[in-house]
């Protein structure tokens, strides 16, 4: 089946590659932690982006999709990349910016199933509920170790994200049923 929607086609090929720069990054960044709790949380997220990445390929294999080789190289390069810098730019960083960068990401599923909506397809719905809030629970785990850092404010500021911005409107406490979810993250990104 053919996707006649150039905006979801798109955000699926570059989300199935996003996810891999971001699992990659998680395996430096465990990597480069100490403490075993936060190593094995991180572990264990970078397994859900693993996870997230087949999700989002077999939708893109349902609807003969191709990979977009550029969107694999430019990922991959990213995630490389920052995996490397999480030895070497403290403790600080890595979880600031896997923060903002989930916080972003939760949009991108929920947009996903907007899209998905225009073209009258409901069949990945749940799923992508799924990846959407589990991209919250990893958003919100960052936060929560960076709560009483100094540096927060700061780069709260300079990055717009943290204690008092996100880049999505999940309440994990107050949640929508994943009917309802739909709701979420109706405003496009300028």
């Amino acid at each position: 089946m053919n996707l006649d929607h150039p905006k979801l086609v798109n955000l699926l090929r570059m989300a199935y590659s996003a996810e891999k720069a971001a699992a990659l990054a998680y395996t430096g960044h465990a990597n480069s932690i100490k403490d075993p709790e936060q190593k094995a949380a991180i572990k264990q997220i970078e397994e859900d982006e693993w996870n997230h990445r087949r999700e989002v390929l077999a939708i893109i294999r349902r609807y003969d999709i191709p990979v977009s080789k550029w969107y694999e190289i430019k990922f991959h390069v990213i995630g490389r990349l920052i995996s490397a810098c999480c030895y070497v730019i403290g403790w600080f960083m890595p979880f600031y910016f896997a923060g903002r960068l989930e916080s972003g990401n939760v949009c991108e599923y929920f947009r996903m199933m907007h899209y998905f909506e225009e073209v009258e397809i409901t069949d990945h719905h749940a799923t992508l509920y799924e990846m959407g809030i589990k991209e919250k629970e990893h958003e919100m785990f960052f936060l929560e170790k960076l709560q009483s850092h100094r540096l927060l404010p700061f780069f709260e500021k300079v990055f717009a994200w943290g204690k008092d911005r996100t880049f999505n409107d999940v309440d994990l406490e107050a949640k929508y049923s994943m009917e309802a979810s739909t709701r979420y993250c109706r405003q496009e990104k300028s």
